[in-house]
């Protein structure tokens, strides 16, 4: 809570005018705090005389800290496989159980399931918490949520992510809440902090225009949903050993008040980009859908899939589903081919991830050539026809 010392305070409205949420005003010379309060700190902050502090309570004294130990991954189980992020995950908690000198585990809900679980073993988990049940066939938010909660709280892991997809994104948060445990989402980096072996959440914000590192140091979990395709999975050891534990959960606490009648899978009439291992994306700079159409001409003749930063998009040049950035997919292919792209930060973040980055812009100082393998400058109309031709030579 924000306290108010009063006798300190000289009534200068320094807190007033600083507030963006006019959570603020001054009556009779003093600071009254009204319920739009954020808790942001810009009043504490700017208040020259120090009479602001903000008062959090403490959920977790330091003695409890020290009986959560562990790194858990939930395994997201969906159409019948388990999810690409999922083994992502594990690369990146296995490098954080290292580190902190603990196991690695994953936790599994569905149905008929088979050797599913082996599968999470080979790729980096030292445990897998199976629950295998006709209750797990269609996700349900409360239904998930509720074991994984108990799960948690028996086995205290100091440390549990998932993937930022739908359901990740879903059933996480209400994790979290119940536990009063801190979340960080759509984080782009882990690490573990040398002093105390606090997790380390990089995510993007402010529209992706700076990169802040989170910490959550009073509670536990350290709760975080990762983007897809920002963390490297291990290659399969089909010759680890891992124990799998069966869980048989309360039949009352799988019981959901939502009732899925049926599961639809969209069909794309394009590759998807996120699995393909060559994307061709094109921006601003094709300057309009006869341009744009250059980008699927090389990317038909290279074999890959269309991308498009958010500008493309937003002219109407390209349906949604082909975006790329952070109100987009996040992808990683081999090669990635960005036309007439400036490199924004908020597309970046969707595709640095990919082996080799060739631009083309006509602008020698567009952002996109930092993050490039190749550069190419020039005029995107005069290079993609001839980059097409050639490649359509090529293949006769």
């Amino acid at each position: 809570m924000l306290k108010i010392d009063l006798d300190t305070c000289i009534g200068c409205g320094v807190c007033e005018a600083n507030c963006a949420f006019a959570a603020i005003t001054m009556e009779d010379g003093q600071p009254v705090v009204n319920e739009k309060c954020t808790l942001c700190g810009s009043c504490v902050d700017n208040c020259e005389v120090d009479a602001m502090v903000i008062e959090r309570e403490t959920k977790v004294n330091q003695v409890d800290l020290v009986a959560w130990s562990g790194v858990w991954v939930f395994a997201e189980y969906r159409n019948g496989r388990i999810t690409p992020v999922t083994m992502e995950l594990l690369g990146a908690g296995r490098g954080l159980a290292d580190t902190r000198g603990v196991k690695l585990a994953a936790v599994l809900f569905g149905s008929e399931l088979g050797d599913t679980a082996k599968d999470l073993v080979a790729h980096g988990a030292d445990t897998v918490y199976v629950a295998d049940d006709p209750a797990f066939a269609h996700f349900t938010d409360d239904a998930y949520g509720n074991v994984l909660t108990d799960l948690i709280r028996e086995h205290q892991p100091e440390i549990v992510l998932a993937g930022a997809t739908a359901i990740g994104r879903s059933v996480i948060p209400r994790v979290a809440t119940i536990l009063g445990a801190g979340l960080t989402a759509d984080c782009t980096d882990l690490a573990i902090r040398k002093e105390d072996g606090a997790l380390l959440q990089t995510r993007p914000a402010f529209g992706g225009n700076i990169m802040a590192t989170i910490v959550c140091p009073d509670t536990r979990p350290q709760m975080a949903t990762v983007r897809p395709l920002v963390m490297t999975p291990r290659a399969a050891d089909d010759t680890r050993q891992g124990e799998i534990i069966t869980v048989t959960p309360l039949a009352m606490r799988m019981q959901s008040r939502v009732k899925v009648i049926e599961s639809v899978i969209a069909e794309s009439e394009q590759a998807n980009i996120t699995e393909s291992e060559i994307v061709v994306a094109g921006g601003r700079g094709l300057d309009g859908e006869k341009g744009f159409q250059l980008v699927k001409d090389l990317a038909d003749a290279m074999g890959g899939a269309v991308g498009a930063s958010r500008a493309a998009v937003d002219s109407g040049w390209v349906g949604y589903p082909h975006q790329v950035g952070q109100t987009g997919k996040t992808v990683a292919p081999k090669l990635y081919v960005a036309a007439g792209i400036s490199g924004a930060i908020q597309h970046v973040i969707g595709m640095q991830s990919a082996e080799t980055i060739v631009a083309i812009n006509k602008d020698p100082h567009a952002p996109i050539f930092d993050v490039a393998t190749y550069g190419l400058v020039g005029d995107v109309f005069e290079i993609l026809p001839k980059l097409t031709a050639k490649l359509n030579e090529r293949k006769g």
